[in-house]
């Protein structure tokens, strides 16, 4: 009997998703020069495409070339040549799964040393212990500033839809600026962007408006929100479900739950108020009760690489289970589930006291393999923690100067 992750799903728009798993988003940083897709991150998406997911979510797209999560980010914005999108998403879809762009802006989740620009709600720094000054000092929006970034997700989002990717997920989660509006921790505003969880939502309501009137109704608009920030005096779950009803009288095709940003990195299964996650689908809990009031489907990502997980996270609920750093171990699971297989991708355990630099080095080993897979199909095997975060950061140092050179071209 076929499991029930390969059925198909009907979205609210009338489009289709040929199984209920999906790649989520990992920031890949393997932008080519101009900040542009190219050969490597295709055949990294050739090969997820090949893994069967039924829906391929891309990483951070970046809506704005002066404030980037990375200096390896991919940005799209009005005028950017369309080419190179649309052989990456035709890489993405040729067998059949849909493919989405992630569209994102960080906010003051900057890093200092690429010198952009770190708009927030307020000017309320990352507290990042000792390594907050890592960060840049955040500047309050003013009126002109919201809207412009309001603009510039319709337009990035319009830009997608014709390089031919099926969709977009705006994303409001992980700490990025839409969520630090939701947050009363980072958003601490006066005015009617700030104060009541109304006003703090209505960027991202503004955002999905302006989204949907730029795309074509066939065309899929999905939100990636936090089931909470775990963080104490920080957006909650409460405040996930009611946000869910609000975007229950849009036309949301359908919402990701994850959850935590860089001062609680919850999407790594850590929290900074203490409380323990579920050591595999770790918002599961939440989800499921998201599920029970919201119209549109739902997607949970978070800690999933087992088969019966991910069959949980469906009988509990919840429309398509979301898996990433499963699918950098192992591109093919979902191929070898569907053929009767349960295999399962067991992710590197890195247990150093500095919880900061053992996040750094659980992603610097993540983007290892998506480069690995980017250049040859295949993962490799056991890489050093700590060899690897240093290979990182020297990279990261270099492709900071090539984006600083791009950055100061354009000004």
């Amino acid at each position: 009997m076929q499991s029930a992750l390969f059925s198909s799903l009907q979205l609210p728009n009338g489009s289709l998703l040929p199984n209920r798993l999906a790649k989520a988003a990992m920031e890949e940083n393997m932008a080519d020069d101009g900040q542009l897709p190219g050969p490597a991150i295709r055949r990294l998406y050739q090969t997820w495409a090949e893994g069967g997911a039924g829906l391929i979510i891309t990483g951070n797209v970046m809506i704005d070339g002066a404030a980037l999560t990375g200096p390896g980010g991919i940005v799209l914005e009005a005028g950017t040549p369309l080419e190179p999108f649309r052989q990456w998403a035709d890489a993405a879809k040729h067998k059949g799964a849909q493919v989405w762009m992630q569209i994102n802006h960080p906010g003051r989740q900057v890093m200092a040393a690429m010198g952009g620009r770190a708009w927030a709600p307020s000017a309320v720094a990352l507290d990042m212990g000792k390594h907050s000054k890592l960060f840049v000092r955040p500047k309050a929006m003013d009126a002109a500033e919201i809207e412009e970034v309001i603009g510039r997700f319709a337009a990035t989002a319009a830009a997608a839809e014709q390089a031919g990717f099926n969709g977009v997920e705006i994303h409001a989660a992980h700490g990025y600026l839409i969520s630090q509006f939701l947050s009363p921790l980072s958003n601490q505003r006066k005015d009617d962007w700030g104060g009541s969880l109304a006003n703090r939502a209505r960027l991202l309501l503004a955002v999905v408006r302006a989204v949907r009137a730029k795309v074509s109704s066939g065309f899929c608009v999905a939100v990636k929100l936090n089931s909470a920030d775990f963080q104490r005096g920080g957006f909650t779950e409460d405040d996930a479900r009611q946000v869910i009803l609000w975007l229950n009288e849009l036309p949301v095709d359908l919402v990701e739950l994850s959850g935590g940003s860089y001062e609680s990195p919850a999407m790594q299964g850590n929290t900074a108020d203490g409380r323990s996650l579920a050591r595999e689908a770790y918002f599961l809990e939440f989800a499921r009760e998201l599920a029970a009031v919201a119209r549109m489907p739902l997607m949970t990502t978070g800690g999933i690489r087992r088969k019966a997980v991910a069959e949980q996270v469906l009988a509990g609920g919840v429309a398509v289970a979301g898996m990433a750093t499963a699918l950098a171990l192992a591109p093919d699971l979902p191929a070898q589930w569907r053929a009767g297989g349960d295999q399962a991708a067991h992710s590197p355990q890195i247990d150093w006291k500095d919880q900061v630099i053992a996040a750094l080095a659980r992603m610097a080993l993540v983007k290892r393999r998506l480069r690995l897979l980017g250049a040859s199909g295949s993962a490799g095997g056991k890489h050093s923690p700590l060899l690897t975060l240093i290979v990182d950061q020297l990279r990261t140092r270099r492709l900071t100067r090539r984006y600083r050179r791009w950055s100061q071209a354009r000004t």
